[in-house]
């Protein structure tokens, strides 16, 4: 009786400390991710949504994954969320020691990472080209030819891959989905290279442009955290897997239109 006694007790010491360590692991994510008392979800405004790409909605808000996620991690960590607006991923990272926002949803590459840590991924990203209406592009191969006008907002994935893959054509800079989109109205470009999930939505507002089969750039989506965030780093990557496995990135998907996309699956890392 004695021993089942000391047993038990030495079982409830063991639980009580798993429960502390918890407790304390989740006090030091909450301090590095709501450092503020809120927190703040960095996010990319387009007028066609993504996995990153956010849109705003009639009554002046936001709509997107960004969102849908950023806000349920917030109510988990019981807090208030506020929406950090940026033109692209390239935006947001360059943000990432500046004490602007605590996490937010990007894709992944090898020279991010050295700007932001990763939780695991939660989508799988495909990069191609929007080529303008007329154009004699038809394939990716195609676009890597002299003369030809690629547009695209440095700072991103996507952005560096095409410039490191189409080496012959001409890469133009610009600040935003919109400006990429403008350009191709006036003529001035020849292909758009982003996310297949915004080139899509793009193709619909540019009538007789083309979305190009393939791919340029395969890669994932990952939530992210500013550098050195380990607590926070780990934190995130739990809250992804959890909503990933309860099909919640699924619905947030296909609720803003996206049912074509591809969630990463579990426990995929960036």
């Amino acid at each position: 009786m004695k021993l089942f006694i000391l047993r038990s007790a030495v079982a409830v010491i063991a639980m009580a400390s798993l429960y502390q360590s918890a407790n304390a692991a989740e006090s030091s994510a909450k301090q590095e991710l709501a450092p503020t008392g809120k927190l703040r979800v960095g996010i990319a405004v387009a007028p066609t949504p993504s996995a990153i790409y956010v849109i705003k909605s009639p009554d002046g808000g936001y709509r997107g994954v960004s969102i849908d996620l950023g806000k349920l991690l917030a109510e988990k960590l019981k807090v208030p969320v506020e929406y950090v607006a940026y033109n692209a991923s390239g935006e947001i990272t360059a943000a990432a020691d500046k004490n602007a926002w605590d996490v937010t949803f990007m894709p992944v590459d090898d020279e991010r990472k050295k700007l932001v840590d990763f939780g695991n991924a939660f989508h799988i990203l495909k990069s191609t080209y929007l080529v303008a209406p007329g154009s004699a592009i038809k394939t990716i191969d195609d676009a890597n030819r002299e003369g030809v006008r690629i547009a695209g907002i440095p700072g991103t994935t996507t952005y560096r891959a095409s410039v490191a893959t189409a080496t012959k054509a001409t890469h133009i800079d610009v600040k935003s989905v919109d400006e990429a989109a403008d350009l191709m109205k006036a003529g001035k470009i020849d292909a758009i290279g982003l996310g297949r999930e915004t080139i899509g939505g793009l193709a619909a507002l540019l009538p007789g442009s083309r979305v190009l089969d393939g791919a340029f750039w395969n890669s994932t989506t990952a939530i992210a955290v500013p550098k050195g965030h380990d607590a926070a780093r780990a934190y995130v990557t739990t809250f992804i897997e959890e909503v990933k496995a309860s099909g919640v990135v699924r619905k947030s998907f296909d609720d803003i239109g996206l049912k074509s996309s591809e969630v990463a699956p579990a426990g995929m890392k960036p």
